[in-house]
């Protein structure tokens, strides 16, 4: 079975929990870039994660009554002179048997159509809030519903915001899942390789950039998951560096922050390596602080474990690390509680990976289900290094690490120049990220294939 028509039977089983309902979900439009120019198209995640279907101008309605239920794609027709420039079209009926839907219709029959699913539903399911033309839409629909109210028609009562039940449902990946991740993350630990072989003083960090993005198309991927960050010397030391024009020198390090999307799954790792092939001192004893703190991190990283712990034990590590070599002063404990630490590294240790590279899914025990609109976490966040913080005041209890989820483990150091700051130290910028699957005795690194040690680093870039 596809596991497309497997996720569906689970949302409709979650969706019968609360009552059954309509659930209706659209995918992502096509974006003109310039003039009549548009960017690459990419599907909507959740739309993508229920369907496979890759096609714009589409939209899935589940039916969920008692036992009973319909899976409906709404997608365009086949269209000879459209396919002629922009090339082949399913149409409803092959998309209906590639996909496993029990129907499929012309995606313009939308509007007509979904008034009479709504009729006598209880509840309607949908992205609440995400979208002002989606809910003028929605509006218009249960418009027409109530109007049939004097011939004992009834509209939906109550709206449920969809993506709480499919954030629960993509937090924990299925085997297809996880076998499109890790193939994702060997390209990707490719494709470091290849960047820290290439790298030598005198080039640029675009050219670098270039030798990432051939690994990745070369061996399938379809886009980089997201803008790839390559900051060489005190450009690491911004964590969401995009420029990647500058030329390197001898004696800096190179912080690359990149990852593959292979069939719509991301990966996300950062390698930070010396220019000229060889850590300095310094560079050094800052580099074996952050790969301390991963090494912590990774530990804590285990079935059982809060989301918490990883960045608690690696924040232990960092912190004493800051002590010892002279960037911070006083104890341990009185760092951690002050937050001084954070002065150098300010962003948490890890985040969901997934379809989206800050992949949906509470950092927190969820609550109950709730008819509200709310934006789902790790959602509003740029896809590089950094993670928001937890909610102030929340009372939840951070989320227990289960088999099955997959996150990133990524510490880090960033020393900009100042004058309170050893001059060794200054403008030195350093992170090291992998990608773990919590497993059922620990988590495993699936991007281990890109080394992280000093002497591995050292002796691939000599040879």
């Amino acid at each position: 079975m596809l596991p497309y028509v497997t996720r569906r039977q689970r949302l409709a089983e979650a969706m019968r929990a609360q009552g059954g309902g309509v659930a209706v979900a659209f995918t992502a439009p096509e974006v003109i870039r310039n003039r009549d120019s548009e960017y690459p198209y990419r599907w909507d995640s959740y739309f993508y994660y229920l369907t496979g279907f890759p096609e714009p101008e589409s939209a899935i309605v589940l039916v969920a009554d008692g036992d009973a239920g319909e899976s409906i794609l709404f997608c365009r027709d086949r269209n000879e002179e459209r396919e002629t420039w922009d090339g082949f079209r399913f149409g409803p009926e092959a998309a209906r048997e590639r996909f496993g839907f029990d129907r499929s219709l012309p995606f313009a029959s939308l509007d007509e159509e979904l008034p009479k699913l709504l009729a006598d539903r209880p509840t309607l399911w949908y992205a609440l809030g995400s979208d002002e033309a989606l809910d003028a839409r929605v509006h218009r629909w249960l418009g027409a519903v109530r109007a049939q109210a004097r011939a004992g028609v009834a509209a939906p009562a109550r709206a449920f915001d969809l993506r709480a039940v499919l954030d629960e449902m993509r937090l924990v990946k299925d085997q297809h899942e996880i076998a499109t991740m890790r193939r994702a993350a060997q390209i990707s630990a490719a494709a470091h390789v290849r960047a820290m072989r290439a790298t030598r003083p005198g080039c640029h960090e675009y050219e670098i950039e270039a030798e990432l993005l051939h690994e990745f198309r070369r061996n399938g991927s379809q886009s980089p998951a997201y803008g790839s960050i390559v900051a060489g010397g005190r450009n690491a030391c911004v964590l969401h560096y995009r420029t990647n024009d500058a030329r390197l020198a001898d004696g800096e390090l190179l912080l690359i922050d990149a990852g593959c999307e292979l069939d719509g799954y991301a990966s996300d790792i950062t390698r930070t390596f010396p220019v000229g092939g060889r850590f300095s001192g310094p560079q050094r004893t800052l580099y074996e602080i952050v790969l301390g703190a991963q090494r912590a991190a990774i530990d804590a990283t285990r079935p059982g474990a809060r989301f918490i712990e990883p960045h608690e034990a690696a924040v232990r590590v960092l912190a004493q690390g800051m002590i010892d070599c002279g960037l911070l002063a006083g104890s341990l404990d009185g760092v951690i509680e002050s937050g001084a630490y954070r002065r150098f590294y300010m962003h948490r240790t890890s985040h969901w990976l997934g379809m989206d590279v800050h992949d949906c899914g509470d950092y927190r025990e969820p609550g109950a289900p709730a008819p509200a609109a709310a934006t789902p976490a790790g959602a509003a966040e740029p896809a590089a290094a950094t993670q928001p913080a937890a909610p102030a005041g929340s009372g939840r209890p951070w989320r227990v690490l289960a088999p099955g989820m997959v996150l990133t483990v990524e510490p880090g150091i960033y020393v900009r120049a100042a004058d309170d700051v050893p001059a060794a130290y200054r403008d030195i910028g350093i992170r090291i990220e992998d990608d773990a699957l919590v497993t059922a005795s620990g988590c495993e690194i699936i991007t281990i294939d890109a080394p992280r040690s000093v002497d591995d680093i050292e002796a691939l870039m000599r040879g």
